[in-house]
């Protein structure tokens, strides 16, 4: 997983390139409100937990290759400082929150934005759920992990379902508000 996430990382820098100055406080603050959003931890069944995530939010308010960074920015800070998920899991901890999320976020988002009244929502949703869905996969299969796929994969695929309500939901609220209040810190063409 750590092979995956630095290639994806790589990339996601080379995309960005060079950020407009402008744009650097953005990203300080989505990735802040994402590092104190994701600070609520639930256990549930299984050996885990849930909690907010908000790489959909973070791809539609910075595009995806910025969201990415913004989210593994605030990963990695959570491990080494508070040792969440830890080392050995920062490799997947990345490609579930910083990849998964994010991208399938965005894509949902892009696909549905045209269509749906409620893109934010969905994007906010679909990415937390499948990004734990991935998750399940991953500790499922671990030989150090204590429960088998068959028990981890529905624990997270039920539970982050759950979740993926209320991201979705705040998801949607927080783009409608900075869409009614300060849409200047908006890609263009973003609805909620």
């Amino acid at each position: 997983m750590y092979g995956i996430s630095i290639a994806v990382i790589a990339y996601s820098i080379k995309k960005v390139g060079k950020i407009d100055s402008s744009k650097i406080p953005l990203i300080g603050i989505v990735a802040a409100g994402i590092f104190a959003a994701q600070m609520l931890n639930w256990p549930i069944p299984g050996g885990t937990s849930a909690h907010f995530v908000g790489g959909a939010l973070a791809a539609i308010l910075l595009g995806p290759y910025a969201g990415m960074l913004a989210m593994t920015s605030v990963i990695v800070i959570q491990c080494l400082v508070f040792g969440d998920g830890g080392i050995s899991a920062l490799g997947a901890n990345i490609f579930n929150m910083a990849i998964v999320d994010v991208f399938v976020g965005y894509a949902v988002y892009n696909a549905l934005r045209k269509y749906n009244k409620f893109p934010a929502f969905l994007a906010g949703w679909l990415g937390i759920w499948l990004a734990a869905i991935a998750c399940g996969v991953e500790i499922g299969i671990s030989s150090i992990f204590a429960y088998k796929i068959t028990v981890t994969v529905p624990t997270m695929a039920i539970w982050h379902g759950a979740l993926g309500i209320i991201e979705g939901i705040a998801t949607m609220a927080i783009v409608s508000y900075i869409k009614s209040y300060h849409s200047e810190f908006l890609p263009s063409g973003v609805t909620t």
